[in-house]
């Protein structure tokens, strides 16, 4: 069968499988098929672009075809990446069918599995952690700055209204965390994985505490230094290059904010116990994480574990309250905040692809479609609820209860 012919029908074939909106195709002909209004255009760049996609039928597979141009995608990527999740509830038949016509096309593309990162050592051992941290971090400064917010925040922010602009939602996500843990000028303040410095110096400029932050990347920690100083509380921050397994010390209240993903499944016990080591009497912590919603335990490879979190692994809420339990936490609040990771993705993706030319300049194409790709994905799998995010305010049980101070928003805020 030409490949131009099975291209199409495969085209028409996925089209009626989707319950989502239809894209557009354009071949490397130039012709192109699907509604001309579509809002994204799924560019085939060669005869076999359709199989390089879809063989094997893997998350992985599929990435690796748009990062290494197979295909390109113009236009709303999160659009056609919603197109492909509406291919999820296909039937047997229709997969059949799918896959026999991708098998029918040339296999003109190579596999790049010999340019996937590798790390040495054991796994969630504290020298390979820093490898994964630093493949992902060390993209450098300037690159994050393209599409994060002014106080460069990598986490989830707090929408109250989807149009408020995004430095609005973030900087109330650093005050909700602060007021959760009820903090006040003295206390001694831990931040676990502090980024590029946002919530220490937040926490140092509004709340008078004692801050310290920890990262392994150089990189931040540099930059952390350099925010704190020119928001003048280099005396009261103090930005650390460590692992969590290493930190020493007593806090009366601790945050971890997008740390706990990086942790592993296996380490989690241990992860509880060191931060509860840590923990002042009577004080708090603040794990911010993302969970998955799944029973089952990935083993394949997936493309965000291979190009973007290497090493990384999602827990299930329920399992996490568990373990931090058991480490001798008492769970006093959980706030779940989902589509606002939804929107604080878009809202990067849009960011990154205004940036483009800045991007490529700075990280190269391969890079650049790698954290289009990513954010995107993960803008869909929050709007279809496959993993979520959420807040676990913990605390020493011997802390006395204060109703109505742990749950706070700003009566303007709302």
């Amino acid at each position: 069968m030409e490949a131009l012919e099975a291209s199409r029908r495969l085209y028409e074939l996925l089209i009626a499988a989707s319950s989502e909106p239809p894209i557009r195709v354009r071949a490397w002909t130039g012709e192109e098929w699907g509604p001309p209004d579509a809002a994204a255009t799924l560019v085939l760049r060669h005869p076999g672009a359709f199989a390089a996609l879809l063989l094997p039928p893997t998350d992985l597979t599929a990435g690796e075809a748009y990062v290494f141009d197979d295909i390109d995608i113009e236009g709303d990527i999160v659009a056609a990446l919603r197109f492909a999740h509406g291919l999820l509830d296909t039937g047997p038949v229709t997969r059949v069918r799918a896959l026999r016509l991708a098998r029918a096309l040339p296999r003109e593309w190579r596999r790049h599995s010999a340019e996937r990162p590798r790390f040495r050592g054991r796994l969630h051992s504290i020298a390979r952690d820093r490898q994964a941290v630093s493949h992902h971090y060390d993209t450098g400064n300037d690159f994050f700055s393209l599409f994060l917010d002014p106080l460069m925040v990598y986490s989830c922010a707090h929408f109250l209204d989807p149009s408020e602009p995004l430095e609005v939602a973030q900087r109330r996500k650093l005050d909700l965390i602060c007021r959760k843990l009820e903090l006040r000028p003295g206390d001694r303040f831990l931040d676990v994985g502090c980024g590029w410095g946002a919530l220490v110096v937040h926490a140092a400029v509004n709340y008078g505490v004692e801050a310290t932050g920890i990262t392994v990347s150089s990189e931040q920690a540099e930059e952390a230094r350099k925010r704190a100083a020119r928001a003048g509380v280099s005396d009261r921050v103090r930005i650390l290059e460590a692992d969590y397994r290493e930190v020493r010390g007593r806090y009366d209240a601790i945050a971890s904010v997008g740390m706990a993903e990086h942790v592993g499944a296996a380490k989690l016990p241990t992860y509880f116990r060191h931060l509860r080591s840590l923990l002042a009497p009577g004080g708090q912590l603040l794990n911010h994480a993302i969970f998955t919603r799944s029973k089952k335990t990935r083993r394949q490879p997936s493309f965000v574990r291979t190009y973007v979190f290497p090493d990384g692994q999602l827990h299930r809420i329920d399992e996490a309250i568990s373990t931090a339990t058991d480490a001798g936490f008492e769970l006093r609040d959980v706030e779940m905040l989902r589509q606002s990771y939804a929107l604080t993705l878009r809202r990067w993706v849009a960011n990154l692809e205004s940036n483009a030319a800045a991007a490529r300049a700075m990280a190269g194409e391969k890079v650049y479609r790698i954290w289009r790709l990513y954010m995107a994905g993960s803008a869909v799998a929050f709007e279809f609820g496959h993993i979520t995010v959420g807040q676990l305010l913990l605390a020493d049980p011997r802390r006395p209860w204060q109703l109505g101070r742990n749950r706070l928003l700003a009566a303007d805020d709302r």
